[in-house]
């Protein structure tokens, strides 16, 4: 078992994050945003960052070579539906993908929107982790959280129409 930390305080303890939240058994703040038979997007449980979306395998897989033919159409399709929802919706320009094999959950990748106030920290991928870090420590605030909840919502609405 892990105890991970989510950006609302909880604290979980799980074999897998990814296998609790694409099962139920932990729901991310404000819910699944978009589902498909082989994937689960959901706003990233542990930074608190308008519009930044974790598109999961329901699979207990580590890479993108072990998705199958089906995952793979389904992959790409919906990481652009969101891509585009997070452009037309949220007026997000800029996007960071970030998928990495040596991790404790499944095949995910992570959407990172890239604001202004990030370039503060760098424009590259190391910039990544102390934007993060910021987020959680300095942006857990009601103001952020209700902007980040409309975001979800936002995206949810736009995901489900048609």
């Amino acid at each position: 078992m892990r105890r991970i930390s989510l950006s609302n305080g909880q604290v979980v303890e799980v074999d897998c994050l990814s296998c609790a939240l694409t099962s139920g058994l932990i729901q991310p703040d404000g819910g699944v945003v978009y589902e498909t038979d082989y994937f689960h997007a959901h706003q990233d449980v542990a930074y608190p960052i308008r519009g930044l979306i974790i598109l999961a395998s329901k699979r207990h897989i580590k890479s993108f070579d072990e998705l199958n033919e089906k995952e793979k159409i389904d992959y790409i399709t919906i990481l652009s539906r969101i891509r585009q929802a997070q452009r037309d919706v949220l007026g997000i320009e800029y996007v960071y993908y970030f998928y990495n094999e040596d991790t404790t959950h499944h095949f995910h990748t992570w959407m990172v929107p890239r604001y202004d106030w990030m370039y503060d920290f760098g424009r590259s991928v190391e910039s990544l982790r102390p934007v993060l870090l910021h987020a959680r420590n300095e942006m857990n605030d009601d103001e952020n959280v209700k902007e980040v909840m409309e975001a979800i919502h936002a995206l949810t609405r736009e995901l489900h129409r048609g």
